[in-house]
């Protein structure tokens, strides 16, 4: 019988990587990291994405990739996380392949996502800022399904590691594992270094620590400066801000 498969969508630089360590250190799941980042970069070859080395001898397109996640999931249950702009509209359209999966959402505030997106790739394109696709994907599973996709958003994984993540688990009738929130940071996963240069501070810790001060304030302070350097970002901002607003009001613990 398969079992189940687990996809949290997410968009750049929300800290879905240390969200997705997490998930690993549970032990009990199969974790793949962005398997659909090798369509939307290697086959369709929509841009270079920076920081990035192709692994050789794995799926590249959609169908290879999609076939490879059932072929997992006939064994074990899996669990991935990638971002909802490299599949959106495909995925819509592959209807047996999203209704078999369990899909989750995660959030954080465009401004400290761009910001650092930038720092790292100032080739960054409007699409790749991704909150815009998740919520297309986000209204589509809503609306074909019946109901709405739990959603978690960064900040509160930072503010409430344990009690956010224990949240996001009963939704996905997943049992509580007090072992997933430590790590040891020599024993980053194999296939983080195909994106290491994008990792570095969450492979290189040994747990999620509370952001000091305002993270709000600081992140809207940040986005400020660099517009002097980079006009073109308040337009970015601009074309993600109500996906953002919208999915942040339906998320776990929102008021």
């Amino acid at each position: 019988m398969p079992h189940p498969i687990i996809a949290l969508w997410s968009h750049p630089r929300s800290m879905s990587t240390a969200v997705e360590r997490i998930m690993r250190e549970r032990g009990d799941l199969v974790c793949l990291h962005e398997p659909f980042l090798y369509d939307y970069y290697v086959a369709r070859k929509v841009r270079e994405l920076p920081h990035f080395e192709a692994e050789p001898g794995r799926p590249v397109d959609y169908e290879g990739t999609r076939d490879w996640i059932l072929e997992m999931a006939e064994h074990s249950p899996v669990f991935f996380k990638d971002m909802s702009y490299y599949v959106v509209p495909r995925i819509l359209e592959d209807v047996a392949f999203s209704q078999r999966l369990t899909n989750c959402f995660l959030i954080r505030n465009p401004l400290a996502s761009i910001s650092s997106y930038y720092k790292l790739d100032p080739g960054v394109t409007q699409e790749e800022i991704g909150l815009a696709a998740q919520r297309t994907h986000y209204d589509a599973l809503s609306q074909s399904s019946g109901s709405r996709p739990p959603v978690i958003q960064a900040e509160a994984v930072q503010a409430d590691t344990k009690g956010t993540m224990a949240a996001l688990w009963q939704h996905l009738d997943l049992p509580y594992r007090e072992e997933a929130f430590l790590w040891k940071a020599e024993e980053a996963p194999k296939d983080w270094e195909q994106v290491g240069g994008w990792h570095g501070n969450v492979a290189a810790s040994g747990g999620i620590r509370k952001a000091d001060g305002d993270p709000a304030a600081r992140a809207a302070s940040r986005f400020q400066a660099l517009l002097a350097e980079a006009p073109h970002l308040a337009d970015y901002l601009a074309s993600h801000q109500a996906a953002y607003e919208a999915l942040r009001a339906g998320a776990i613990g929102a008021n």
